[in-house]
């Protein structure tokens, strides 16, 4: 597992979001739930077990994980930005796999466009 972390701007704020790299293979996102209690690190036995098959990534949302939680009015249209953010910037998935309620940003945007969530 390989750590990472990457900035990404919120209403002009700098805000840091951690990552981990795993495996080799097409591209697997997987995002945690919108909760203050979930990180990416619920994601590891899942990057562990399909690591063989995929390369893995797994990142906490904007204001979650375990990095510092700037004071921002966090609100859809940001998670979706973040989102597109992670599919344009820092991986193209193949495959996305979400939890809780980020999964409904996850449908919003293969609504949008499908190839921007679940690869070509």
């Amino acid at each position: 597992m390989i750590e990472h972390e990457i900035e990404w701007t919120a209403d002009g704020r700098p805000v840091r979001i951690g990552f981990a790299r795993f495996g080799s293979g097409p591209n697997l996102l997987l995002l945690p739930a919108l909760s203050s209690i979930s990180t990416r690190a619920e994601m590891r036995p899942l990057q562990e077990g399909l690591g063989g098959s995929f390369s893995t990534v797994a990142i906490d949302w904007p204001g979650f994980g375990d990095r510092p939680r700037p004071n921002i009015d966090w609100r859809p249209e940001l998670y979706r930005s973040f989102l597109d953010f992670v599919v344009t910037e820092v991986v193209a998935p193949d495959v996305t796999v979400a939890a809780g309620h980020g999964a409904g940003y996850v449908l919003a945007a293969a609504a949008d466009d499908p190839s921007a969530i679940i690869g070509t």
